[in-house]
């Protein structure tokens, strides 16, 4: 038996929604003639009648009607697989899912993001902002392809890539007085604190820093962004801790501390170990590795300049006016 014919499939839709040949063949910019001969030879082929005529007006038989439903989905599978060779003809290359925490997509992300579509315009970059633990899931799922994560992450069927070694740090309103240099988590427990939402990373980082301490005496609010976060500090309505490259230029509404012991916020790259290659997710992570080779290549100039890498704190620490000095981490 030979292959269905699309233009008779066609053919068959267009006179069962308009109810007449002559109307069709003008849909299809045929002549009548050659709309009857697509209608009787579909009718032959599957031994039924597909069109039956009742006066001036044709409609289809329930073969016909059965037909025209399976039809419009072949032809919808077929202009489908047209537009995506197209794709491919014209350039493109694949789609890449990315998941990512709000503070690496509002500070890390967008200049590696506008490289990847100047250099490669035919990638798809679908990016979603999520907490750490959904994208962790994601990606297990094979719902995203990558995601940048806060760690620790642990999953045995996880690829695990730190990128950038950062810092959180403390953030006051900029007319708090007696601030100290250095913020310990007896400080902060009696303090009115602002947090990142519950699910997020970094308050798992904070909860676990102030362990000894809780319950806190006030209960925390809790702000869905760094940037609100921040907004909400400077309006002189608590205290808050948020990753040091939040407040790289926190302006003169707010003091930066750094927190004693040291708390260690690092970016990491994820994706699941047994994700088939592609050139489109080849590109992609290649591109978000990038973020590694920036954070060596700031080790190594403050290393030169004779400073390490909290070079803003330690000078604050030297400052005598320390307790009146507005940081800003670099």
């Amino acid at each position: 038996m030979r292959s269905l014919n699309l233009d008779q499939l066609r053919t068959l839709i267009e006179v069962a929604a308009l109810g007449n040949f002559s109307a069709a063949a003008r849909r299809l910019n045929l002549t009548q003639p050659a709309v009857s001969l697509h209608i009787r030879e579909l009718e032959h082929r599957f031994g039924v009648r597909l069109i039956e005529r009742m006066g001036s007006r044709a409609y289809a038989t329930s073969p016909g009607r059965e037909l025209v439903e399976r039809a419009s989905r072949i032809l919808v599978e077929c202009d489908g697989t047209d537009a995506a060779m197209r794709r491919f003809h014209d350039g493109w290359i694949g789609t890449v899912h990315i998941g990512t925490t709000l503070t690496a997509l509002t500070y890390q992300l967008p200049p590696i993001l506008k490289k990847l579509r100047r250099e490669h315009p035919g990638i798809d970059l679908l990016v979603t902002n999520m907490p750490t633990r959904d994208s962790v899931e994601n990606v297990m799922k094979n719902a995203i392809d990558l995601a940048l994560v806060t760690l620790p992450v642990k999953a045995a069927r996880l690829r695990v890539t730190p990128l950038r070694a950062e810092s959180l740090v403390a953030i006051f309103p900029s007319g708090q007085a007696d601030i100290p240099d250095e913020v310990t988590p007896d400080y902060v427990a009696r303090q009115s604190l602002v947090l990142e939402h519950s699910r997020g990373a970094v308050h798992a980082l904070v909860t676990q820093w102030l362990a000894k301490h809780l319950p806190l005496q006030r209960t925390p609010m809790h702000i869905g962004t760094v940037e609100a976060m921040k907004r909400i500090v400077a309006s002189n309505l608590g205290m808050s801790i948020v990753p040091d490259v939040a407040v790289a230029d926190s302006g003169p509404d707010l003091v930066v501390r750094p927190l004693k012991p040291r708390l260690p916020c690092t970016l990491a790259l994820v994706e699941h170990r047994n994700k088939p290659r592609d050139l489109a997710l080849d590109l992609v992570r290649a591109a978000l590795l990038e973020l590694k080779d920036l954070e060596a290549d700031a080790a190594h100039a403050s290393v030169d300049s004779g400073q390490d890498t909290t070079m803003a704190f330690s000078l604050a620490r030297k400052s005598k006016s320390k307790s009146k000095a507005r940081l800003h981490a670099l």
